[in-house]
């Protein structure tokens, strides 16, 4: 008799070809790695591959990528700049707490 056949739910399908876009080896020697073949993992690639996993190589993704980086960076100034004001503050709540608790003559 041959041998039976892996079956493999779709979560496991899923999870590989996220493994197989997140590395740099060839689907061949990921194929050897996990003992299924490597027809099947291009055939699971072309179903379930998310372009989201995969490595910045189009121009239009780095441009993309690179705009969200700079959204998040002058998002990080302006909490930097509040967290300053803030602190401003609560050094002049301090000072005014400190003079206004001292006892009058």
């Amino acid at each position: 008799m041959g041998e039976q056949r892996q079956r493999y739910d779709e979560e496991f399908k899923r999870n590989t070809v996220k493994y197989l876009q997140e590395q740099t080896k060839s689907v061949e020697d990921i194929s050897l790695e996990l003992n299924i073949p490597a027809k099947t993992l291009h055939g699971w690639k072309a179903k379930y591959r998310d372009f989201k996993n995969e490595p910045i190589v189009t121009l239009e993704r780095f441009r993309e990528m690179e705009q969200l980086l700079r959204e998040k960076e002058h998002e990080i100034q302006m909490k930097d700049k509040r967290i300053a004001d803030v602190e401003e503050e609560l050094t002049i709540v301090k000072k005014a707490v400190h003079i206004f608790s001292k006892p009058r003559n």
